[in-house]
């Protein structure tokens, strides 16, 4: 299953590492946020009607083969990309390469501890001068409070998919990226020129 889980992190290691200045210079911003918020959206909703006609193929991780795995990884890439759902990019490339909702879940949420770990190492090498001791202190607090609240949430999250499907996700997704769009048409938000 390990072994699996490195090839799809490959992508996302390779491409965070040579567009890391690029996705931090350029994309973090409320449009591209708003913007990825609703199609990602949009997304679940044509892939919950795709599924209906397309029946997974694989319920296991150590059933998935490794250029499945890879191109997991590649869906995962795509999370780089501010307002898009990282863990909602790997169950999405999951269903469409043929994972079942729960193995899609579990390889996502799996392939997500080498992914935040090495971005956030990343980020801290990069950063580690600006860092002071309370930084450190929030550091570790976050990191902790971030595993017992992705423990408790996945768990949860597990038993929600067996019996529903992800378009409450669209839904609510699209909600959010069309109420960015209207804070900003209100003043609230400043989308970049």
């Amino acid at each position: 299953l390990w072994k699996r889980i490195i090839v799809a992190f490959i992508p996302t290691g390779v491409l965070g590492f040579l567009l890391y200045k690029v996705i931090k210079g350029y994309l973090f911003n409320p449009f591209v946020v708003a913007t990825m918020l609703i199609l990602g959206g949009i997304i679940f909703i044509l892939v919950e009607w795709w599924l209906k006609r397309h029946p997974p193929r694989y319920s296991d991780e150590d059933q998935i083969p490794y250029w499945k795995a890879f191109a997991i990884g590649l869906f995962q890439s795509l999370a780089m990309i501010p307002g898009t759902s990282r863990s909602g990019a790997t169950i999405i490339g999951g269903l469409l390469l043929g994972l079942d909702r729960k193995t899609a879940a579990e390889f996502s949420f799996l392939l997500a501890v080498p992914t935040m770990f090495v971005a956030t190492g990343y980020d801290i090498f990069k950063h580690h001068s600006e860092f002071t001791f309370g930084n450190w202190e929030l550091l570790a607090v976050g990191f902790i409070s971030a595993f017992i609240s992705a423990y408790v949430v996945v768990k949860w999250f597990l038993d929600f998919i067996k019996r529903h499907t992800f378009i409450p996700f669209g839904i609510y997704r699209i909600a959010v990226g069309l109420l960015f769009f209207l804070l900003a048409g209100l003043g609230f938000i400043r989308f970049p020129q």
